[in-house]
């Protein structure tokens, strides 16, 4: 059952903790090169203000953006500013999103994102939650994925798992760790079955794609290669 209050209390919390790193940076560091290829953590953050936005479209039933040109555009456009500009926008547009998701609202409704992808509205305020945790991770200014709340850890394990389930490209996969955790993927490629072992949070970093699996071991088969999120 997820609980759409609860996230966007997390929101908050995860919002608060983005801002104040960043308050901490000055232009020329907003200028360098984040985790991401191609993109300066100008591009970054850019990108969280211009999601934030998106998402108050798809909680009102717009598309998610005009189109995926735009989105790029906006995002390029955005970049080059100034840190006191970025902050002032990050807070500005994320209060946004926080208010448009306050509203009454029937949560069961099924709601369409970028490229058609449909969930359920109260998922929502998971996803901003993801964009904020693993894109701070992304700007590379000290946050790393064992910083993350551990309750995130473990729902974006679950929610990867799920995105990659069936996937023709994966096979299939369990992912475990000492504790006895445990994730199943894949399914769909002709290879396997393959158990993966590691810490929750590395096994986070290979199914995000911001680790290459190091930490992990893998029995049956090489560790699977993903596809792009």
């Amino acid at each position: 059952m997820i609980d759409h209050v609860h996230d966007l209390d997390a929101v908050r919390e995860a919002t608060e903790r983005l801002l104040s790193a960043t308050g901490k940076l000055d232009n020329a560091a907003v200028a360098e090169p984040s985790r991401l290829p191609g993109w300066s953590r100008g591009h970054v953050l850019a990108h969280l203000s211009r999601n934030a936005d998106a998402l108050v479209n798809v909680l009102q039933g717009r598309p998610m953006y005009a189109s995926s040109e735009t989105r790029d555009a906006d995002i390029d456009r955005d970049a080059p500013r100034p840190l006191a500009e970025q902050l002032a926008d990050l807070r500005g547009s994320g209060d946004g999103f926080l208010t448009a998701a306050g509203a009454p609202a029937d949560w069961s409704r099924t709601i369409t994102m970028r490229n058609g992808v449909t969930d359920s509205a109260s998922r929502v305020p998971f996803r901003r939650w993801v964009e904020i945790e693993l894109h701070h991770v992304d700007l590379g200014i000290g946050y790393e994925l064992e910083d993350l709340p551990e309750e995130f850890v473990i729902r974006e394990n679950d929610f990867l798992a799920e995105r990659f389930a069936g996937h023709s490209a994966v096979p299939p996969t369990t992912a475990v760790t000492a504790d006895g955790r445990l994730w199943t993927t894949g399914g769909g490629a002709d290879a396997g079955p393959v158990v993966v072992r590691g810490s929750a949070t590395d096994i986070l970093g290979w199914l995000c794609g911001r680790r290459d699996g190091s930490g992990l071991t893998a029995e049956g088969g090489p560790l699977p290669v993903l596809p792009p999120l």
